[in-house]
């Protein structure tokens, strides 16, 4: 029964569901053409696939075609052409549209392309959720011809997904200007495993300012993950963000769809392969096949225009001046040009008119190092010969030789090593642009096609060489280069100094914001190696099109470059001559030693002194070194031996630091950033034993190896006394390693070792750390680094203070103060505390002291033990442990007993006696007071008769006085409770029996 009512709904419920769908069919449509568009299916283990439509929109309409089998797994189309699904052959591509063939190109970035996402990482360091501190905001933004990324310390990744059929490529133009950016390119698989790649093909290498790189890398067949990730390293200023464009993917087996030409491009025939520009004063919308000409009177368009622009009426902005060369007569003409292309109309209301052409002026002098033999030009002086620019050459006196160089001050037409150049953000070059233009005695930054173009200005060097008598140092300077600039600006420019050494990379070495004064910079370079230093202005970092702010300008006045391989000289400077006789030839001096000027002879700097590199030639080169420091034996740099004494009063502390000889690290934090990203700053010191701490930057430094790294080689790497990293971990920014940026010098020279807490003008603030009261002074390690920085003119200072502590180890623990978690309070002075017992004097008599033993036996120990708390290490070991003879305690308990004994009868004694003395002197004091108190004459001498019981003996003695003896002092003693003082007199005589007071 049941089984008979389950098979009648099941029955009920199918005949429901066949008219369901026999309305539905009557309410739909049949597909056509437009309504679905066909696929492939995944090729199968025969080599073969299907066919199959797939709708626009599910639902819509009925009726789509069967699937049909397609074409062999290898069939592609060549470029310029696309496979028309319906009829599954190459068809070529219609013109206004180009295709690749079996590659895909992404040229067009007015919005985000299909299939590309920006996703941003989560910062770990978030309490509070607050919207302005997180990385929602951040992303990579189309910007028409090209893609922008963040400018922030978000880390946010550029992401496309692309299946090959066969191994092809993926190459793409960029522009990465800032290291304070990390830009890293990887793939990953469907199993979002990283592809291997090498360091080079995944950290992208930074650009020149303005200028695009094209960086390939090659792709395996299956799915290929892209990632372009960007992530903030320390913002503290505005960063230049990378811009990406150009995205070309070689490896699909076919397009299904032409791409249109982008607006501003043109593709005149079919099967094109590729799109090109439209000519200057035209334009083209998206998908163009020809360009549209502008109104030539009053309108105006780049190359590769979309839209045509009104021409505005000519200002002084849209002209500028340069100097002829000077002709025989010494003057120079100045010209008048329009900037090119001119886009101004000049012959409207309100237009200012170009200034005429062609008025003298007379020539500035030639530059030092050149001279103008009676031409139009300034030629360079012959080796051996040197000039100041305004007289003739001449030779170098003997004893000298030139001081080879680059000087320029004067500026009528550019150095033939300079070269100058305009980039705009998006497109390669400003049109018809130069980027910097000369002015007599300066030379300044030029208009530009928009206000937010680089100006470049470029000096190659092709190598240093220092000069014959420093030729075998092995000092760190091998050259320097010097300018004298100013910026004027209302807007947010930023004038950049870079350098490129042997063509790798190109660095910031500095930069300035804003508006500042006339000023000198110095530049010290510390390999001898090719190298290109570029100036590059910027007026804004925000997008334009237009020239606003054309008054902002920066003016550089002079440029040197010392020790150049082909330079020339405007002066000579002394040089050691050959010893033998009458020989006039300059030889070089050994390392550590200077010139006589007396005699033109090489004379080693004494001991402990360093040598000062180009100073003036005689003894005064020689600097002393600092307290409780030496010179190497090269008399380069002065160093700390691990060795230090102090003496105060009559106390000599010894301390020997080799045990702290080894870098010492630190890193101290973490620190956030205002968006939440966690970094550390990695500390490194150098403290003594010639050993030097070494910073490298694993992110822009890629093309050197780990071991070389290590040992301080390369562009960006820092070999000092102390330097300084920016660690950013890798968890919490997606990163797998930890990214080591931003290595500084904060320490090339050691001042000296002193307890005393200021030395040349730096001072130790001991008030920073925790107070100690032991008695072992600290000791302290100056430092300077004199390379000026924009914020610290001065260079870099350190003080490392080293405390004595026991309970540490010999290793010791570094630390900064607690005030200035970053190592410093002001920027520019940086303090370090460096506990541990390796930092206590060494040992002494004075540190230890004697404990004896019972006597056991008739012997007696004698240990030795540390005073507490102990503040030394090694040095005077403990003495051995002594035993000495010694008397038992009975004998002395007996001879204790036998004087007390004594001692107790003797006092027995002499209490008996006095207190018979006692006695007797009590009754002869009352009848002298009877007698007295008598009121009568003065009895005669018969009078005064021995009382009854008195010893006539005692009265027959003549009257002598005395000084009281020692008993009678006792008994002076005595009597102190009668309060009389007096002597005591016998009254004894054989004559007169008168009494007699005394």
């Amino acid at each position: 029964m049941r089984s008979s009512a389950w098979f009648v709904a099941n029955y009920a419920l199918l005949i429901l569901c066949a008219l369901r769908l026999i309305d539905g069919t009557r309410g739909h449509r049949l597909c056509g053409e437009t309504d679905y568009y066909y696929e492939y299916t995944e090729c199968d283990s025969t080599g073969s696939r299907w066919r199959v439509p797939i709708p626009q929109s599910p639902g819509a309409c009925t009726g789509l075609p069967e699937p049909v089998h397609g074409t062999e797994c290898t069939f592609s189309c060549e470029a310029g052409e696309f496979l028309e699904m319906s009829a599954q052959e190459c068809t070529p591509c219609a013109a206004g549209s180009y295709s690749l063939g079996s590659g895909i190109r992404f040229d067009q970035w007015d919005s985000m392309p299909a299939g590309f996402s920006s996703l941003a990482t989560s910062l770990e360091y978030n309490p509070h959720r607050d919207e302005r501190l997180t990385c929602n905001s951040s992303t990579w933004v189309p910007q028409g011809s090209y893609l922008e990324s963040n400018r922030d310390e978000c880390t946010v990744s550029l992401i496309y997904a692309v299946h090959l059929k066969k191994q092809g490529s993926v190459s793409f133009e960029y522009q990465y200007p800032d290291n304070n950016l990390l830009f890293e390119f990887f793939i990953q698989n469907d199993q979002c495993q990283e592809m291997d790649q090498s360091a080079d093909a995944k950290w992208l290498k930074l650009t020149n300012h303005g200028e695009w790189a094209t960086h390939t890398v090659n792709l395996k067949s299956g799915t290929n993950i892209l990632y372009w990730r960007t992530g903030g390293v320390m913002m503290a200023k505005g960063v230049k963000p990378v811009l990406l464009k150009n995205v070309q993917i070689e490896g699909v087996a076919y397009t299904s769809e032409c791409f249109p030409c982008k607006p501003g491009s043109l593709s005149r025939i079919p099967g094109s392969t590729a799109c090109e520009p439209c000519p200057r004063d035209t334009y083209a919308g998206h998908g163009a096949s020809s360009c549209t000409p502008c109104n030539a009177t009053t309108q105006y368009a780049a190359e590769g225009s979309a839209y045509c622009k009104y021409r505005p009426p000519c200002s002084k902005k849209d002209y500028f001046q340069f100097h002829t060369a000077c002709d025989n007569e010494g003057k120079t003409h100045v010209i008048y040009k329009w900037i090119e292309p001119k886009i101004c109309l000049d012959g409207v209301t309100g237009a200012e008119p170009l200034p005429p052409s062609g008025e003298k002026e007379p020539c500035p002098p030639c530059n030092p190092g050149f001279y103008n033999n009676d031409t139009a030009t300034c030629s360079p002086c012959p080796p051996g010969t040197f000039s100041d620019g305004m007289k003739p050459c001449d030779r170098c006196p003997a004893g000298t030789e030139p001081n080879l160089g680059y000087e320029y001050k004067w500026w009528n037409i550019l150095p033939a090593n300079m070269k100058t150049s305009c980039f705009n953000v998006g497109n390669s070059k400003c049109d018809g642009m130069n980027g910097w233009e000369v002015a007599r005695d300066h030379i300044q930054s030029g208009a530009g096609s928009s206000d937010n173009d680089y100006l470049i200005l470029n000096i190659h060097i092709p190598g240093f060489k220092l000069p014959t008598s420093m030729s075998s140092h092995s000092g760190t300077e091998f050259g320097r280069i010097t300018f004298e600039f100013e910026i004027v600006c209302v807007a947010d420019c930023e004038f950049y100094f870079m350098m490129d050494v042997n063509r790798k990379s190109t660095t910031v070495v500095e930069s300035w914001e804003g508006t500042k004064t006339r000023q000198t910079y110095t530049h010290v370079m510390t390999q001898n190696a090719s190298v290109s230093y570029t100036w590059a202005f910027q007026r804004t970092n925000q997008p334009s099109d237009v020239r606003r702010y054309v008054n902002d300008v920066v003016r550089i006045y002079s440029v040197s470059v010392s020790n150049v391989v082909d330079g020339v000289a405007s002066r000579c400077r002394a040089c050691a001559l050959s010893t033998r006789p009458s020989s006039s030839t300059c030889v070089p001096c050994p390392p550590g030693h200077y010139i006589d000027a007396r005699t033109s002879r090489c004379t080693e700097c004494p001991r402990n002194t360093h040598l000062v590199p180009h100073a003036t030639p005689g003894p005064d080169a020689c600097k002393p070194c600092g307290p409780a420091s030496r010179s190497d034996k090269d008399h380069s740099l002065c160093y700390s031996d691990c060795h230090f004494t102090h003496t105060e009063g009559n106390v000599t502390l010894t301390y020997d630091l080799s045990l702290l000889g080894s870098v010492g690290s630190l890193m101290n934090g973490p620190s956030f950033t205002s968006k939440g990203t966690k970094y550390f700053h990695l500390f490194k010191i150098g403290l003594c034993g010639g050993k030097m701490a070494v910073c490298t930057d694993n992110v822009t430094d890629l093309s050197i190896a780990d071991s070389q790294r290590e040992k301080g080689e390369g562009i960006s790497a820092v070999k000092t006394f102390i330097c300084q990293s920016t660690i950013i971990p890798a968890t919490g920014r997606g990163f797998y390693t930890a990214l080591a940026s931003q290595s500084i010098n904060l320490a090339d020279t050691l001042l000296g070792v002193t307890v005393a807490s200021t030395l040349d003008g730096i001072r130790a603030r001991p008030e920073l750390y925790p107070q100690t009261t032991k008695k072992v002074p600290d000791v302290n390690f100056y430092y300077r680094s004199l390379e000026p920085t924009s914020s610290c003119e001065s260079g870099h200072s350190a003080v490392v203070t080293l405390r004595c502590n026991a309970e540490k180890s010999t290793k010791g623990e570094l630390a900064v103060p607690s005030q200035c978690p970053a190592g410093t309070c002001d920027g520019c002075t940086f303090h370090f505390l460096w506990e541990s017992s390796a930092a206590c004097p060494t040992c002494t008599e004075t540190d230890y002291h004697q404990i004896e033993g019972a006597c056991k036996g008739g012997h007696q120990d004698l240990l030795y033990v540390w005073t507490e708390p102990k503040l030394c290490m090694e040095g005077l070991s403990l003495p051995e442990k002594k035993t000495l003879p010694c008397e038992g305690v009975e004998f002395w308990v007996r001879l204790g007993a036998g004087l007390g004994a004594f001692t107790a009868v003797l006092l027995v004694s002499l209490t008996c006696y006095f207190w018979k003395k006692n006695k007797r002197l009590e009754y002869k004091y009352s009848r002298l007071v009877i007698s007295a108190n008598k009121e009568c004459e003065m009895p005669g001498a018969d009078s005064c008769a021995v009382m009854e019981g008195e010893n006539e003996g005692d009265m027959e003695d003549e009257i002598v006085y005395t000084k009281p003896s020692l008993l009678g002092k006792l008994k002076a003693i005595a009597s102190k409770g009668n309060g009389e003082h007096y002597e005591h007199v016998q009254l004894n005589s054989s004559h007169s029996k008168a009494l007699v007071w005394s």
